[in-house]
């Protein structure tokens, strides 16, 4: 493999993991997602993420956090779509054997032609490059 085509290669996959759903950079939870207000003998726990307010006390050295009534309802809701949606795919998943269901010979066509293109346009980007060298003389300093 010449250098060209590996450099390519390299651009092309960075480029292309970046665009993937899911291969996106981890962000971990910063230490500023959750706010806490003494309210009496209490906490109140803000959720700056998702809003959601919780009820804290703490008992025996544990901070221990209870939905409010009205959000408790709102995730109960949310928990039987949920269950709704899953028990509905599980019927269509049972429908069709439990098998996945594998693409088309047209679809994988179609997918190695995508990919074809967009190798094709970064090698050609590459060599563009390589043949039109920048201009390595020092700019002047402006500090």
């Amino acid at each position: 493999m010449t250098r060209e085509m590996a450099f390519g290669l390299t651009a092309f996959l960075l480029g292309a993991t970046a665009l993937l759903p899911g291969t996106s950079l981890a962000i971990e939870p910063g230490a500023e997602r959750f706010e806490l207000k003494r309210s009496g003998d209490h906490f109140v726990r803000l959720d700056r993420q998702t809003g959601a307010m919780s009820l804290c006390e703490d008992l025996n050295g544990n901070l221990v956090c209870r939905m409010a009534a009205d959000e408790r309802a709102a995730y109960d809701d949310e928990l039987d779509r949920l269950s709704s949606r899953v028990t509905a795919l599980e019927k269509t998943v049972a429908q069709n054997g439990g098998a996945p269901k594998l693409p088309t010979d047209a679809e994988v066509e179609r997918s190695i032609g995508i990919m074809e293109r967009m190798m094709r346009s970064v090698i050609g980007m590459v060599k563009e490059f390589q043949d039109n060298p920048s201009d390595d003389k020092a700019l002047p300093q402006k500090t």
